[in-house]
């Protein structure tokens, strides 16, 4: 028998009904290893409460909230990214609709001194999926545009205007985001720009891929897709217009 033994409180035992090294299971003799833990390994403990709720999985019909963002900071400003999630609404046979589909959050706040930034004076700037997929798009000689105005085709129109400009560095390595911010209800004319290098803007553009069909909900329809839905529609006597497209 071999007995192997660790400070811990596990502890391993296994028959071998073959001959080890030539000697019998009859004659061999128990044997102890002993290995001695550091206390920076014990003290590393990775626990999890049985009532913890994973993203994406339900526990008693709930769901575990989860906030993320990802920050770049340089000298004379610093940029937060976070995604929003889209908007369902519920209908009365007890499925879900899109209602608005998610953005991107882009957050601008100038720097008051080394690595501080005043986030009380900070500039938000949210980007559609059609404004994320132009800029995933942007070649390393590729710039864009984009204008907002909260209040457009209200009756405060041109009070708040938006415009951020995403320009290529002269020789390519990257890019400079800027947004300026005219707002005169607040009494607010600014002006926030900051240098984002081509290793920052891959990061951007990964996240940007990976999170899009998230905002658009497309994955919380795919989340119930199950085999019982092609039964359901194959059986159905009203013909799918996907299935009329397709017959044509």
């Amino acid at each position: 028998m071999i007995s192997l033994t660790l400070n811990s409180p596990l502890r391993i035992n296994r028959e071998l009904p073959c001959r080890l090294n030539g000697v019998s299971a009859a004659s061999r003799k128990s044997f102890s290893v002993r290995c001695r833990r550091s206390d920076s390994f014990e003290s590393q403990k990775f626990t999890r409460d049985s009532d913890d709720v994973l993203p994406g999985s339900q526990t008693s019909g709930s769901l575990a909230r989860v906030f993320v963002g990802h920050s770049i900071f340089k000298g004379k400003a610093a940029l937060t990214v976070e995604p929003r999630a889209p908007e369902f609404a519920s209908l009365d046979s007890g499925a879900f609709k899109l209602s608005r589909e998610g953005s991107v959050i882009l957050q601008f706040a100038p720097a008051v001194g080394t690595r501080q930034y005043d986030w009380n004076r900070k500039q938000v700037f949210s980007l559609s999926i059609t404004e994320i997929g132009t800029l995933i798009s942007l070649g390393m000689r590729d710039s864009c545009e984009f204008f907002h105005d909260p209040f457009k085709g209200k009756s405060d129109e041109g009070k708040i205007r938006k415009v951020l400009k995403v320009e290529p560095f002269s020789d390519g390595t990257g890019y400079f985001f800027n947004l300026s911010v005219s707002n005169k209800l607040q009494n607010v004319d600014e002006s926030i720009y900051i240098p984002i290098t081509k290793a920052e803007f891959t990061v951007l553009i990964s996240a940007c891929n990976f999170i899009l069909p998230y905002l658009m909900g497309w994955q919380a329809f795919a989340e119930t897709i199950s085999p019982e839905d092609s039964v359901r529609w194959t059986n159905s006597q009203q013909q799918p217009a996907a299935d009329l497209e397709w017959n044509r």
